[in-house]
């Protein structure tokens, strides 16, 4: 296989290696991630996210599996393990789908690694196509407000709804983009904050309920995340939170847009409701970890609910800015995402 560099990911001596996104931003180390049990891990502990790139970095691990000699009963094992590793992501399924397509070739091997290489460049293109669509939308001056992180950490590319605030960016029609630390793991206060930092973007850094303030102040111009589901009828899952600031929008009278790549959406999920919800573990509404360590502040017995995404209606959705355009609230009602179109 070719050696493959992203912003999170590398392939290098045919090993595959992630970004240890917990240890961002203090901490920039690699971790290798060469067979199924290791990537798992790393998925479940979020040193690798975002859901292209975890499709992705499944897709690479067959591959690489493949090449090292592991046989087609093995790698349709180790496919269904990784499919199970997130079920809320479904770019990860979409990906998969594709490796199985590929492993039942009779020339197994190469198609495997072929497919895992037009999906890390397919994605690169995705992210270029959101960003040209979604900067159009970007009126000078703007104060973005956005959640959770959706840029190169992310994907293959320049990101999604980052990828369009760094594209509008360079156009000059940035004036501050808003940076929710989005809890529980602060994805947005230690990678989007770090991400705008080495792209040289105005920021400020919030937490969670500040939004709905700096809302009422006039202070937000529009309101840009990720998807990690888009189902058929519109309704957006996304890192928890993404709904609370949906209905703050709507009331304030704010654009509210989903930036994703098509392999976001899925056509055979008929709402939101649909939409499987990972739970997450209780240790992380409890405490913080992190690279500077570990610290609890509830009560050790504390009983946690901790859903990882929620489900945002698509009546609160202004737009929805796929690689292939810009979908309307009307598209949507007409049936654009269902199954047939």
């Amino acid at each position: 296989m070719q050696t493959l560099q992203t912003t999170s990911l590398r392939v290098s001596q045919d090993q595959l290696f992630i970004l240890d996104q917990q240890a961002l931003p203090q901490k920039k180390i690699w971790l290798p991630a060469d067979n199924v049990d290791a990537l798992v891990e790393h998925i479940h502990a979020l040193r690798v996210r975002g859901a292209p790139l975890i499709g992705l970095s499944a897709s690479l691990l067959l591959a690489l599996l493949a090449e090292r000699g592991a046989g087609r009963e093995e790698l349709a094992l180790a496919l269904a393990r990784l499919r199970a590793s997130r079920p809320t992501a479904v770019n990860l399924m979409n990906n998969l789908d594709r490796m199985k397509r590929a492993l039942a070739q009779a020339d197994f091997v190469p198609a495997l690694i072929a497919e895992a290489e037009r999906l890390v460049a397919e994605d690169k293109q995705l992210c270029e196509r959101i960003a040209d669509a979604g900067s159009a939308l970007v009126t000078p001056g703007s104060r973005i407000l956005t959640h959770c992180n959706t840029g190169g950490l992310a994907t293959a590319g320049v990101g999604t709804a980052l990828g369009v605030i760094a594209r509008a960016h360079q156009q000059g029609n940035i004036a501050n983009v808003w940076v929710d630390e989005t809890r529980p793991l602060l994805q947005g206060g230690r990678l989007t904050a770090w991400e705008l930092g080495e792209l040289g973007i105005p920021y400020q850094l919030i937490t969670d309920s500040m939004a709905a303030s700096l809302m009422a102040n006039g202070q937000v111009d529009a309101v840009w995340v990720g998807a990690d589901r888009i189902a058929a009828n519109g309704d957006v899952a996304n890192k928890i939170g993404t709904y609370s600031l949906a209905v703050l929008a709507t009331f304030h009278g704010i654009p509210f847009y989903v930036a994703a790549p098509h392999t976001t959406l899925d056509r055979h999920c008929p709402h939101g409701d649909a939409i499987p919800i990972e739970q997450r573990a209780a240790s992380e509404v409890t405490g913080v970890a992190g690279s500077f360590g570990a610290v609890q502040w509830a009560p050790h017995d504390a009983q946690v609910y901790n859903p990882a995404f929620d489900v945002t209606p698509a009546a609160l959705v202004s737009g929805w800015v796929l690689d292939t355009g810009v979908v309307s609230p009307q598209a949507v009602a007409e049936g654009i995402f269902a199954p047939g179109h």
